[in-house]
């Protein structure tokens, strides 16, 4: 990967929409060099993948939770068996691994806090190996969907 590799990652972040023309403008070479990069990064799992950004309250996910997970076995059954699960969760928009204690941190929208109390009783608590869960209510949002430094 080199500069202008990195110029079109930075580029595609700030707008992945843009054609590859104004792409090309953008960081300096033509058409035809630009749409050869994108694709081959596409296909080298480098870009993987597009979407558009969602404001969550105007479709009504107006409140937001950290939910920490510590496992009561942390084999790679039980972990995996965990893992496999969340992906079943919608309302659980980042799931992070972490070292040490808790064992998990998991990023919750829902709608309001009566939603949020039937998914942590409902769902969240019987997820596999669970032995606590603790959270937090976000309080505002300072930083999110940040590009990433390329």
């Amino acid at each position: 990967m080199d500069a202008t590799d990195r110029k079109i990652l930075a580029e595609l972040q700030r707008d992945g929409r843009q054609s590859l023309t104004d792409l090309g403008d953008r960081v300096g070479i033509s058409l035809s060099p630009a749409h050869r990069r994108v694709r081959a990064l596409e296909e080298g799992g480098v870009i993987t993948g597009y979407r558009a950004v969602i404001n969550p309250s105007a479709v009504g996910l107006n409140f937001s939770a950290i939910v920490f997970a510590t496992l009561a076995r942390t084999d790679g059954e039980s972990v995996a068996a965990f893992e496999n699960a969340l992906p079943k969760l919608p309302e659980v928009v980042q799931a992070v691994r972490l070292f040490g204690d808790p064992d998990f941190m998991l990023n919750v929208l829902v709608a309001d806090l009566e939603a949020f109390q039937r998914l942590y009783d409902e769902r969240l608590s019987r997820l596999p190996s669970v032995l606590r869960l603790t959270s937090t209510l976000v309080m505002k949002t300072v930083v999110s969907g940040r590009s990433l430094p390329v």
